[in-house]
């Protein structure tokens, strides 16, 4: 048997995306640009409803844990990245790539399961409406997102925990822009008939589990819309619907490919151009989807502005007043 160069490797090279270095300074004015828009983005989300009482309901409470884990999600991955862009430089040490590996895989956990809660709260506002208050009250909603972010951080720090114990050897250049779990477990040496079906069946419980209570949310709640007599009423229920499926569809079918297919020996382009999508994209998409076309949000954003400027005028006519016990002449 070929005897196999076992080292303890104290750091790694991040290939990135490119190594020419016009495209890498490219690549960081883009994706400086598109980080920069996601945080603003999802922070507004999140400032919108917590000042405005309209969209103080379950469904926007969901929302702004979303859009923190999206907040999380990319800050996790992407100023190493474009500090690995500006300097020319993929240097990583083993023991901050483990910590992004428990981040990235525990936020991404979190943010399957959540999605999974959001569209049971979905089915039960269009398919229960009389009971939808009683159901999702204030303690539903916080065991939701508590079980939500739970499951995520167990389900990946156990998923990690199996990458990270087994040994590496031969090279230490990771051809991937951040530290990945199934692209760092390519990279190790020891036999892993024991810890690679119990990452498959985590990674499968993680995709699959929250993507069944999603389909069977939207059958049942495709079923209860078709059986509306009101036009006006289905086309309400597409509406609030059509921006969750969105996002499902976006950012399962991105972790499904790199999650639940065969893993190669080696990362592959591919690899990098799929976790652009979903560390980087989806983000950016997921305050847009939710209120470009969204009338409750566009309705709390006018109330906002029109309260801010009725202050500001309030602000202005007050400064215009003369001081008491000056008298004008």
């Amino acid at each position: 048997m070929r005897a196999e160069n076992k080292t303890s490797l104290t750091e790694f090279i991040l290939t990135g995306l490119s190594e020419d270095r016009k495209m890498q300074v490219l690549l960081f004015v883009v994706f400086l640009l598109m980080y920069s828009l996601t945080i603003v983005g999802n922070l507004l989300v999140i400032i919108l409803v917590q000042v405005s009482s309209s969209l103080h309901t379950p469904m926007y409470f969901f929302l702004t844990h979303l859009s923190s884990v999206d907040i999380c999600f990319i800050t996790s991955t992407m100023p190493q990245t474009l500090a690995h862009l500006l300097s020319g430089n993929g240097v990583i040490s083993f023991t901050r790539c483990a910590v992004q590996m428990y981040i990235t895989t525990c936020l991404g956990c979190t943010e399957c399961i959540l999605l999974g809660a959001m569209a049971y709260d979905r089915y039960l506002a269009i398919c229960s409406p009389l009971a939808y208050a009683s159901v999702m009250d204030r303690w539903r909603q916080l065991l939701l997102v508590s079980f939500s972010w739970a499951g995520g951080i167990l389900l990946g720090v156990i998923n990690v925990t199996c990458t990270i114990c087994l040994p590496f050897c031969g090279t230490n250049r990771i051809n991937h822009f951040f530290c990945e779990q199934p692209v760092v477990f390519k990279y190790t040496c020891a036999d892993a008939r024991f810890t690679q079906p119990i990452i498959f069946v985590v990674s499968a419980l993680i995709l699959m589990g929250p993507l069944s209570v999603i389909i069977i949310s939207y059958v049942l709640t495709l079923y209860s819309v078709f059986q509306m007599k009101s036009a006006a009423g289905r086309h309400r229920a597409f509406s609030t619907c059509a921006s969750h499926l969105m996002v499902v569809v976006l950012f399962y079918g991105a972790l499904i490919f790199m999650y639940m297919r065969p893993w190669a020996d080696t990362a592959t382009e591919g690899d990098k151009q799929i976790a652009v999508f979903y560390i980087i994209v989806t983000p950016l998409l997921n305050p847009v989807i939710y209120t470009l076309r969204n009338k409750n949000v566009h309705g709390a954003v006018r109330n906002v502005l029109q309260k801010w400027g009725m202050e500001q005028k309030r602000c202005v006519s007050g400064s215009l007043e003369p001081p008491k016990g000056v008298l004008f002449l």
